[in-house]
């Protein structure tokens, strides 16, 4: 897969504003502007990764650390006690809309039963 210029992409590279929540070398964590849940943030890897697919040996440790920074910051922003889910979407039929790696915490109220349609 070729690299494009997703939303991630200009954000990241600061031409797009977003509100961030974290940030260091390797990834940001930002408030997502279409928020389905009181918090919902999306965890960005800095490096281009497509989905989830595009873990490899050479990647696979910063996926492992975007999951410690999301629970890092559930327990910072106090919805770890009450609880919190973080999403990973890969390809079309699993609702990934960007197609840049990336996860969803989502917390700030019940969030029900994890699979409701059959």
């Amino acid at each position: 897969m070729t690299e494009e210029q997703t939303i991630f992409h200009k954000i990241i590279q600061g031409k797009i504003k977003a509100d961030i929540i974290y940030q260091d070398k390797y990834l940001m964590a930002i408030k997502d502007i279409n928020p389905q849940s009181p918090v919902h943030i999306l965890i960005i890897p800095k490096t281009y990764i497509p989905n989830s697919n595009y873990i490899n040996k050479t990647n696979k440790k910063l996926f492992g650390y975007m999951f410690y920074i999301a629970i890092k910051i559930a327990k910072k922003i106090k919805i770890d006690k009450d609880g919190y889910r973080i999403i990973l979407n890969c390809n079309k039929n699993a609702g990934q809309e960007i197609f840049y790696l990336h996860i969803h915490l989502l917390g700030g109220k019940n969030l029900g039963t994890l699979l409701n349609n059959k």
